[in-house]
């Protein structure tokens, strides 16, 4: 199993203000699936995905990636983890506005011993055209696009996009779905996708619902569709 999480646990806060976010979240997931976790605010599913991204502490359990528990790993080491093996997509873009589509771009491109070919990304995006352009000078699409172009270019195992459809309108969402698919279909990387939308479950290979902190169902999705047929996004 590429990916294994073994009674997850987070909480914030003391006291009267003491909140447990995960509540023993455990299970696995497949190198190169797609997979959608689902749930409604204040589940936990953007803290499990920063758990699993390195970016918050758990409590306890384990989190495994490729057979790492980046849980006991030393600060130096999992930004090496963050850095050469995880991309991350969030929902507000976090774009550097004065430099250029490319320049954003390079940022990442740099961090990486291997990365995938600036320009071959860029076309695959839909974005050669866009390159020497601003951020304020993109539709919220197309600055999304710029994001996932930021964390793939790395050439990352592991891709965690957080609420990506979340400021897109149906078009947008659509457009960037059939991406996410076939990044996933041509570079075999692993995607969670964390959503609010359930239609996008799908699209998935393997979903994931979470409430108050705990998994409630999980099953591979064997009558999946394509992005570009799913409906009511």
């Amino acid at each position: 199993m590429y990916l294994e999480i073994k009674d997850l646990k987070k909480s914030y806060g003391e006291g009267s203000s003491y909140t447990q976010v995960l509540r023993g979240v455990t299970t696995g997931i497949g190198r190169g699936i797609i997979c959608a976790i689902l749930g409604p605010s204040g589940s936990g599913k953007s803290t499990l995905l920063n758990c699993i991204g390195g970016l918050e502490t758990a409590d306890s359990g384990f989190v495994k990636v490729d057979g790492t528990d980046i849980c006991r790993l030393k600060p130096g080491e999992l930004s090496e983890y963050r850095r050469e093996k995880l991309g991350f997509v969030f929902q507000f873009y976090n774009l550097v506005p004065n430099l250029t589509v490319k320049e954003n771009i390079q940022v990442c491109q740099y961090l990486s011993p291997s990365p995938l070919p600036l320009d071959e990304l860029l076309d695959t995006l839909g974005l050669t055209e866009h390159q020497k352009k601003f951020p304020s000078q993109l539709s919220g699409g197309q600055q999304q696009r710029c994001a996932v172009a930021r964390a793939l270019i790395k050439n990352p195992q592991l891709l965690l996009c957080d609420e990506p459809t979340g400021a897109l309108d149906s078009v947008s969402s659509r457009e960037l779905l059939v991406l996410l698919e076939q990044i996933n279909e041509k570079y075999g990387t692993t995607i969670l996708l964390v959503t609010h939308n359930g239609v996008i479950r799908h699209m998935a290979h393997n979903v994931l619902q979470l409430k108050d902190g705990r998994i409630v169902e999980e099953y591979e999705n064997r009558s999946r569709v394509g992005a570009s047929d799913l409906e009511g996004l």
